[in-house]
Formats: C-alpha cells, sequence, structure tokens
C-alpha cells in the first residue's frame, strides 16, 4: 500500500508501518491524533514523541518484523502555508531528523515542497530516456533494461552536476533533455578522439550543457489538466 503520506518517496508499505525504517519525513495519515503538550517540546507545535511499532502487516514476515525496534523517535512539526494561491493551509510533517537546530521548520518545509522534483525525475527517465514501454521479454532482462536506464540516468546527473559546478549554477538550472542532446552530438567524437583529446574535448562538453537553462518560474500554476488531446488512433496488436 501506498498512500498519500508516502507521497514523496517510494515507501513499499503504509505510514504506520514507516515508524520501523528509517524515512527521512513525511505527512501523517491522518489516522493518527497529535497530542502537542506530550513528548519533548522543541517549538510552537513542533516536538519529539515515540511511537510504537504498530502489528504485524500480512505481507512482513514474522522475522523481519521482529528485527525492527519496538519504539522510534519522531518529530512531528506543524508547518504553517501563507503561500497565495495555495489550496492547504498547514502541513503536519513527520521526520525522524529530531535537531530542530540543524532542520528548521523552514527547512523542513522548503524540502517537502520539493518533493515535486521526484514526479519530474520519474517523467525524464520514462518519458526522455524511453523507458515508459519495457522491451525484455523475460524477468531477468527486465531487471537489467532498468538498471541500464537507471545506471545511464545516474551518469547523465553526474554530468549536468559537474557541468553545473564548473558554470557556478544549481543542478537543477539545467535541462535533462538538453543534456542528452549535447550528448548524443559529442557522442561520435568520443569514439574516434584519443585520450589526449578526449581531455581537451571533455570540458567543452561541460560547457555546452551548461547552456541548456531551465527558465526559472517559482510559484508556477501547475493545473491538473492535458495540454492536448491524444489523437484516436487503434494500438498496434
Amino acid at each position: 500500500m501506498r498512500p498519500r503520506a508516502t507521497q514523496m518517496w517510494d515507501v513499499p508499505f503504509y505510514p504506520p508501518a514507516t515508524q520501523m525504517w528509517d524515512v527521512p519525513f513525511y505527512p501523517p495519515d491522518g489516522k493518527r491524533l497529535i497530542n502537542w503538550r506530550k513528548g519533548r517540546h522543541l517549538g510552537r507545535r513542533d516536538h519529539v514523541v515515540q511511537w510504537k511499532k504498530p502489528s504485524r502487516p500480512k505481507w512482513l514476515s514474522q522475522e523481519d518484523y521482529d528485527l525492527k525496534p519496538d519504539t522510534i523517535s519522531v518529530r512531528e512539526v506543524a508547518v504553517r502555508v501563507e503561500q497565495r494561491g495555495f489550496r492547504t493551509r498547514q502541513i503536519l510533517l513527520v521526520t525522524t531528523l529530531l535537531d530542530a537546530t540543524l532542520y528548521s521548520r523552514e527547512d523542513l518545509a522548503m524540502t517537502y515542497r520539493a518533493r515535486w522534483h521526484v514526479e519530474l525525475d520519474l517523467r525524464s527517465i520514462k518519458l526522455v530516456m524511453h523507458m515508459e514501454v519495457l522491451r525484455c521479454k523475460t524477468p531477468s532482462m527486465v531487471r537489467k533494461e532498468i538498471w541500464m536506464h537507471l545506471l545511464a540516468y545516474n551518469l547523465v546527473r553526474k554530468l549536468m552536476a559537474q557541468a553545473a559546478a564548473t558554470a557556478g549554477v544549481n543542478p537543477r538550472d539545467i535541462s535533462f533533455k538538453g543534456t542528452l542532446q549535447t550528448l548524443a552530438a559529442f557522442a561520435q567524437i568520443g569514439w574516434v578522439c584519443s585520450v589526449e583529446q578526449w581531455r581537451s574535448t571533455y570540458p567543452a562538453i561541460l560547457r555546452a550543457i551548461a547552456t541548456h537553462r531551465v527558465n526559472n518560474r517559482p510559484d508556477r500554476i501547475e493545473p491538473r489538466a492535458l495540454k492536448r488531446r491524444p489523437r484516436a488512433q487503434k494500438l498496434l496488436t
């Protein structure tokens, strides 16, 4: 099960069971009541409490269940949303980041807001890298195909980080698709050039990647609608 409380990370179990794992933070599922008078207070509507291990889910073996701790310390914090145009006015977050000095309420709110990058990254893997349809036929080959896509994705992200460090910009400001297009343009050179030539070409590739910038559009409204209707065509069988 993966309800709305785990929308930011790929957590393969429902929120009451997430106390048994090291989950950075997620909003509570609405079933657990928060009593702000209990626990160790860190500020207004910000405290550390103990959660008990829930009953064993059917999909979890007894052996794995017994390995989990009986209790875990979590931090419950309420964040007020002041941004105009946002429907939600208050967010309740639960996190294992207990130090309020290192991880302020504002830092947690900004990190939670950045969860949309997860959807964009999945879109890059599935659509830009053409992983929306797996072509292998056997389970072992499908796993290899997925791992190859993820390996290529991480290598592209590494190049983007290096290009961003060279240009002095944020890696998120560089286009993923533009990076792939740049690599495709330089691919033939990489096959034929020598090691010395490649060392001089590599900085040029990083500079070219850094030119593909993504426009900064803060607080942009993203309606849940399709921009274009799909073509009414039959699928091949």
